[in-house]
């Protein structure tokens, strides 16, 4: 069975492009714009890891990211959080479980999230 990956992405272009990457890597990918509806979507597809797109480290930023560690049936799914932030480092103390900058390498990308699932 395909390991799925939510993408939460508000650039179509980078959103497209995250989940080409990942299918070809053999991963299938949920894919939203923003976090409308967002536990839904979670609750319904069952990620095996979360990619979410925070634009500031702050705690307006971070909120969706808290929220989902805090609620007891998703705090267990790994969070990716991707940004051009230049302190988005502070992120992975508030809550995720890693980082990738933007841009991002590709390879980095796939390592990460492969890390994550094996974690």
């Amino acid at each position: 069975m395909k390991r799925k990956i939510l993408v939460i992405e508000d650039d179509a272009d980078i959103r497209q492009v995250i989940s080409n990457v990942l299918i070809d890597e053999g991963f299938e990918t949920i894919l939203c714009k923003n976090e409308k509806n967002i536990f839904e979507v979670i609750l319904l597809n069952n990620p095996d890891v979360i990619l979410l797109d925070v634009i500031r480290p702050t705690q307006q930023g971070t909120e969706l990211c808290r929220t989902i560690k805090a609620a007891e049936t998703t705090k267990h799914i790994p969070i990716i959080v991707l940004s051009t932030h230049s302190q988005i480092d502070d992120v992975k103390k508030i809550c995720a479980d890693d980082i990738v900058k933007k841009p991002f390498d590709i390879q980095l990308l796939i390592d990460v999230v492969n890390e994550q699932i094996c974690a």
